[in-house]
C-alpha cells in the first residue's frame, strides 16, 4: 500500500495521544483518538474553537456504531447501506467516547468511512477517530490540502503525505439526524 508509511506514523502520533493532519473521505481533517479526552480538548484548541460545538466520529464499519451507540435505530442501518455520498449522523445515546466529545443533549456524530486510507487507518487503531475540518473554527474549510494554513500544518503532531497533491475539489459530508418517528431531517447537504 502507497500509505503504509503514514498509516505507521499516524498509528504512533495517535497512541501517544497526538493529534493528526489527514485527508478523509470528505476534506482534509484534524483528527485524534475519539476516546481521549485530553487529545480532543487538543483537537478545540488547535481549531480555537468552543468545546460546546460538536466534532465528528469516523468509524471504519456500521458494525462498530454497536460499541458507541446505546440504543441506535435499526432503520439507520438500511439508511447506511442506501446512501453513496458521505453522510455523517447525529446520533442520540453516545458512549464510550471522551466526555468532551458528546454533546451536551448526549448525541454524537458519525460517519462511515469508505475510503481505503481512512478505514485502514482506523480498524489498525482499533478506535475511532475525530475527524475537524483542517480550519481555524469560523474560516472556510479547505478544498484541497494547499488551502490548509501553515499554522494548522505546524500545529498537529503529523502531517499525512498521501493524497496532498489531489486536484478533485474536496465536499463536506451531507449531515442529517433521525427524529423519534424515524423521520430523516437533513441539517447540511
Amino acid at each position: 500500500m502507497e500509505f503504509e508509511t503514514d498509516i505507521a506514523h499516524c498509528l504512533e502520533a495517535l497512541r501517544k495521544g497526538g493529534t493528526i493532519l489527514y485527508p478523509t473521505d470528505t476534506i482534509w481533517g484534524i483528527g485524534c483518538d475519539a476516546t481521549d479526552a485530553a487529545a480532543v480538548k487538543r483537537i478545540f484548541e488547535i481549531k480555537q474553537r468552543p468545546e460546546s460545538k460538536s466534532l465528528i466520529v469516523l468509524l471504519a464499519d456500521t458494525r462498530d456504531i454497536n460499541r458507541y451507540i446505546s440504543l441506535p435505530q435499526p432503520h439507520i442501518f438500511d439508511y447506511l447501506h442506501k446512501v453513496v455520498r458521505p453522510t455523517t449522523i447525529i446520533y442520540e445515546g453516545a458512549i464510550g467516547l471522551a466526555e468532551n466529545l458528546i454533546a451536551a443533549d448526549g448525541s454524537i456524530a458519525i460517519r462511515i468511512v469508505k475510503e481505503d486510507f481512512c478505514r485502514h487507518l482506523i480498524k489498525r487503531f482499533g478506535k475511532p477517530l475525530v475527524s475537524s475540518s483542517a480550519n481555524i473554527s469560523g474560516e472556510t474549510a479547505p478544498d484541497h490540502f494547499n488551502n490548509i494554513s501553515v499554522e494548522i500544518r505546524n500545529a498537529v503532531d503529523y502531517v499525512v503525505q498521501y493524497r496532498q497533491s489531489d486536484k478533485e475539489p474536496a465536499r463536506a459530508s451531507t449531515v442529517v439526524r433521525f427524529d423519534h418517528h424515524g423521520e430523516i431531517r437533513v441539517l447540511r447537504r
